[in-house]
């Protein structure tokens, strides 16, 4: 009976932080996309339980070429990262107004999917690269998803680049890869600068990402998460809202436009 009201209290809190925010940042995890039919990585029917993640390194994907046309398969048949059939929803409309109403700088991101974009958000840090983008591990060449995808459907089983015949990947960072340090040091400056930190749908288990929501709050920012399921870094939250992305952040957002317009 009590559940409603405390979530209400808390998103007209977090709307308060943001409506007076100058230098907010949203920081997002596989949860959001979830709504959009993306399944997270943990999860029950997440990413991991249907795959041995101690196959997902870059020095296996590089020595081994069965393991290579094994992922292009999966691409192709819609099974992997690389999937050009799913649509932001309204958590990613959400931020993306947020961004607009200025009360987040942008988002910083542990997806690959692109969603963030598609929905309108301009400032996006992706710190683990993004699906929507192939390239070359030799050259660094890149292209669009569908561009080799139609060469692997064409009978490539293992498409090489065109340009240096290098060993072409999804431009997202396998295990084994470091994250991009220009990336992660923007992540840092803003989490450093933010006086609104907003969590959403992450577990906040993957290092160093899970660190950067710490860091804002050593730095005085009001810190708020919105996520299914509870994290074991809760308890450092000034509200934590455990529901889904796409309704809370609406509602949010219906709160925040009377402040901010």
């Amino acid at each position: 009976m009590g559940t409603i009201p405390r979530v209400n209290d808390a998103i007209e809190r977090i709307a308060t932080w943001a409506g007076q925010a100058k230098t907010g940042v949203a920081f997002t995890g596989a949860g959001i996309s979830t709504e959009s039919g993306i399944p997270d990585f943990r999860g029950p029917n997440g990413f991991w339980k249907r795959n041995d993640a101690s196959k997902f390194t870059i020095q296996n994907y590089v020595q081994d070429p069965e393991h290579r046309k094994e992922r292009w398969r999966q691409a192709v048949e819609g099974q992997s990262f690389m999937r050009t059939d799913v649509q932001p929803n309204a958590g990613h409309v959400a931020l993306a107004r947020l961004e607009q109403l200025g009360s987040i700088r942008g988002v910083i991101t542990q997806n690959v999917d692109g969603l963030h974009q598609e929905a309108g958000s301009v400032n996006v840090l992706e710190l683990h690269g993004t699906a929507k983008k192939i390239g070359c591990l030799s050259c660094g060449e890149r292209w669009p998803v569908p561009v080799i995808l139609e060469r692997v459907q064409a009978g490539e089983d293992d498409p090489q680049c065109t340009y240096c015949g290098g060993i072409l990947k999804s431009a997202t960072i396998s295990f084994g890869q470091q994250l991009p340090t220009d990336v992660v040091e923007e992540a840092q400056r803003w989490s450093v600068e933010a006086d609104f930190f907003l969590v959403v749908g992450s577990s906040l288990v993957v290092s160093p990402a899970n660190a950067f929501p710490g860091v804002a709050k050593r730095m005085g920012a009001n810190l708020a998460i919105v996520n299914r399921e509870p994290t074991d870094l809760d308890g450092m939250f000034d509200e934590v809202v455990l529901a889904d992305a796409g309704p809370t952040l609406t509602a949010l957002i219906e709160r925040v436009e009377r402040v901010r317009t």
